[in-house]
């Protein structure tokens, strides 16, 4: 699993003029074309809206002092912006000319408005309180990279923390509404989340984690104020409202069409989240077609090197067996530390281009510590890594099948090597393409990177090879399962038993993944429709250059303009195939 990904835009003055600073006397530049305008406008509005997002991706200039607006005012003001933006767009004839900056500009400009205004129907805003989706499980981390190396980013940590607690109440105040309203999070989903909030809690909570970054007792003391009488009642506040009156009045149904207006949310999340809408039952079937595709990978890996017998049954025995199974925490750690040296020595042999930010690879911290894995971005200078966290607990029942294809997906040559790549490629692309983010592009590219993995020699023997299989098994369940429970009427244990036979994943882990599908319906599909779409240009530009065709050049391009879109991505490929005609 991958953190909860949306645009990841984070702002700066020097975007555009009106940040109350005269600028110097330079040369005249040429005049900004209306897209280029229209993306600086942008682009510094919604920095502005989302100011924590600075902060992840350490950009230069950027404010620690405050959070985003979660109030529904705010939010009602930005929607009046983004028709306005929108309206504005759609009056500028679309670029042609593909690769540019004001192709890629207005590209993920048409679909970041255009899903954005779509998506008001389905009222996300109002049904966020799963353990999946929640604030809980975002809003946290941001302590753990804070700045506080700086007597003026001390203060503003100070700042920040002092909004915390009516961040969480306005998430009180909205899904309270949402309850008057129709709207919830299904009961399952949420039934974990006081234990969740309330783990925040402690002598180690996340929260003060800045105090223990800086010898700074005034700063110090000043953190655990602030935690102690603002942050720790505000979410014992949460908790207790979830506990005393969300469960109670939470929907039973975990079809997303038990919402209001449900049934017409849901493909256009999976528009959203894909960048692609095709039917749920073109989904469903292509997910079949996967997992039959899949296991007979398995069965032959099976047959080879394990002796026979059911694919499920094996399975089942790589998550209890010792011979698959790690002795201790520290062996589940350095597993994975081993891995990733491997990858980055590998890496030069299917990239041209590089990122300067390293990645290095953490236990969860313990409110999150159930997770399957997560990464977080690293800094856009590439001065401060990138983190993958891992899930260390009970080792003895973690199996060691899949701890590489993992690795791979969210590190090198996955989610690391593309956001990171994206974040530093300076003019090439406007900034908004560096920032963005859509699963599609972005997860589909790691799925994929998990099998570039085995073609490069990453998988040290035939149970990493199961445990990638497994892997992608379970994104073509994904397809399956995600549309059955939304669409078809299918109940969780059903998704259950489909996860159990398609996977090695464990019992524990599936329950968790279908509770997700469950809570965030349509994100599931993005992984493999994503990679699929990614295999199919690679298999068109290897049959249509043959000989000429460059595996290093290929994976450059496709990383190479930032965020785009699966379309955008299809028509980019297209230009590349016809430009290396060209070339000869």
């Amino acid at each position: 699993m991958t953190t909860i990904r949306h645009l990841l835009l984070i702002g700066s003055c020097l975007l555009f003029i009106g940040c109350g600073q005269e600028a110097p006397e330079t040369t005249p530049e040429p005049e900004a074309s209306a897209v280029e305008a229209l993306a600086d406008e942008y682009l510094a509005a919604v920095l502005e809206r989302n100011p924590q997002l600075g902060t992840q991706l350490g950009l230069e200039g950027a404010r620690h002092d405050r959070l985003f607006d979660n109030s529904l005012e705010a939010l009602a003001e930005w929607q009046e912006r983004q028709d306005a933006w929108f309206a504005r767009l759609n009056a500028i004839p679309e670029p042609d000319d593909i690769g540019s900056r004001d192709w890629i500009s207005y590209g993920i400009l048409h679909e970041e408005l255009g899903t954005s205004i779509a998506l008001r129907l389905c009222r996300n805003e109002l049904w966020q309180a799963s353990g999946n989706t929640g604030w809980h499980r975002s809003l946290p981390f941001l302590f753990e990279v804070q700045p506080v190396g700086t007597a003026e980013h001390r203060e503003q940590t100070l700042e920040r923390l002092s909004q915390v607690d009516r961040y969480i109440d306005n998430e009180v105040a909205n899904l309270r509404l949402g309850l008057e309203s129709g709207y919830s999070a299904p009961r399952v989903t949420v039934e974990a989340v006081p234990d969740q909030v309330r783990s925040l809690i402690g002598d180690d909570s996340i929260f003060l984690n800045p105090a223990t970054r800086i010898d700074d007792d005034a700063f110090a003391a000043a953190v655990n104020k602030i935690y102690n009488d603002e942050i720790v009642p505000a979410l014992n506040r949460f908790a207790d409202f979830i506990e005393d009156v969300y469960l109670a009045q939470a929907r039973e149904d975990i079809a997303l069409s038990a919402n209001t207006d449900g049934a017409e949310c849901y493909p256009l999340r999976v528009r959203s989240f894909t960048t692609i809408q095709p039917p749920a039952a073109e989904i469903h079937q292509l997910g079949l077609e996967q997992i039959e595709k899949i296991h007979g990978e398995m069965r032959a890996t099976i047959d080879e090197h394990f002796g026979g017998g059911p694919i499920d049954a094996f399975l089942r025995r790589i998550n209890d067996d010792p011979e698959f199974t790690f002795e201790s925490e520290d062996a589940v750690l350095q597993y994975s530390i081993d891995g990733l040296d491997a990858a980055k020595a590998a890496m030069s042999k299917a990239f041209g281009r590089l990122p300067v930010a390293d990645v290095i690879v953490k236990p969860y911290p313990e409110f999150a510590s159930s997770g399957s894995g997560e990464y977080h971005s690293s800094s856009e200078d590439g001065s401060r890594p990138g983190i993958f966290y891992i899930a260390v607990k009970d080792p003895t029942r973690r199996s060691r099948s899949n701890q590489l294809s993992t690795l791979y997906h969210e590190t090198y040559p996955g989610h690391h090597l593309q956001g990171a790549i994206s974040l530093e490629l300076g003019a090439k692309v406007h900034p908004l393409a560096r920032y963005s983010w859509n699963s599609g592009f972005g997860e589909g590219w790691a799925l994929y990177s998990e099998r570039l993995a085995d073609e490069l020699g990453l998988f040290r023997d035939p149970i990493d090879h199961i445990g990638l299989y497994s892997d992608q098994g379970a994104r073509a369940a994904r397809l399956v399962i995600d549309t059955g429970i939304h669409t078809m009427g299918w109940t969780r244990q059903q998704a259950v038993d489909y996860m159990m036979a398609s996977t090695g994943w464990s019992s524990f882990d599936i329950q968790n993944e279908i509770d997700r599908y469950i809570a965030w319906p349509g994100q599931a599909t993005s992984y493999m429709l994503g990679m699929l779409e990614i295999q199919r240009l690679r298999s068109l530009a290897e049959e249509e250059l043959g000989d000429r065709f460059d595996l290093r050049a290929f994976h450059d391009r496709v990383v190479g303009f930032g965020g785009i879109t699966l379309p955008m991505l299809h028509a980019s490929i297209l230009a590349w195939i016809e430009e290396q005609k060209a070339g000869d």
